[in-house]
């Protein structure tokens, strides 16, 4: 299991193909899983590797809050496709044991009073009832987008491809065509429903643009709320 070594052709090649369909290294969330290969690699992948690229801008904008990602971090070798040999080695893990330390509510091992089964009880009783809770609503906006190529022979499939490729969790695209706007140039014009707080233009603009092979800019033509 691994990527290989994630600062050659080949181990970006790796970790582009394992990120084809998928937002994280694991799970649906950013987590230290992201922060532990996003530090292995040493610097922005090229367009080329668009779905390494969109997953690499994204971590990046974590950066600040890396320490507070869930997860623990392990040695490289344990994240990545099963078919790839690990290089990286066998250091560098942080022991998960941990994690088998950490009882929220108490150890049966260990005798209880009174007071501290009640408060346990409690404790029980009050995660459950946050779990059966219905959820919250959730704000959604519908926002229209401007992409604007470099000249008239830039490819605009590839493009469209680029600006569809990048994932997260809140956002979904939608409906998008070709706009002339002038000397045979034509911009994407593309639809997407967003959750407001976990998405932002300001998110969108700065991976949608990190595509510098085919894009120039991004505008926010229509914002409405859902």
């Amino acid at each position: 299991m691994g990527f290989g070594d994630l600062k050659t052709p080949a181990g970006l090649q790796h970790l582009n193909d394992f990120l084809a369909d998928k937002s994280y290294i694991e799970g649906y969330v950013p987590s230290q899983a992201d922060i532990a290969v996003f530090e292995a690699v040493s610097g922005p992948p090229p367009a080329d590797l668009y779905h390494a690229l969109r997953w690499y801008n994204h971590i990046k904008s974590y950066e600040k809050q890396k320490a507070s990602l869930p997860g623990i971090k392990k040695a490289l070798g344990k994240y990545g496709p099963a078919d790839v040999e690990d290089t990286t080695g066998s250091g560098g893990a942080t022991d998960s044991k941990d994690d088998d330390d950490i009882d929220l509510f108490g150890s049966d091992d260990e005798e209880e009073s009174e007071e501290a089964k009640r408060l346990r009880e409690e404790r029980l009783a009050q995660y459950e009832s946050k779990k059966s809770k219905k959820p919250a609503i959730v704000a959604k906006s519908s926002i229209l987008l401007d992409v604007k190529p470099w000249d008239d022979e830039t490819d605009m499939a590839k493009l469209e491809e680029c600006v569809r490729s990048i994932q997260a969790d809140g956002l979904v695209w939608g409906s998008s065509k070709l706009v002339p706007v002038g000397y045979g140039i034509k911009k994407l014009q593309i639809q997407c429903v967003v959750e407001d707080d976990k998405v932002g233009t300001d998110m969108l603009e700065e991976q949608i643009t990190a595509f510098e092979d085919y894009v120039q800019s991004m505008d926010v033509a229509a914002f409405n709320k859902i």
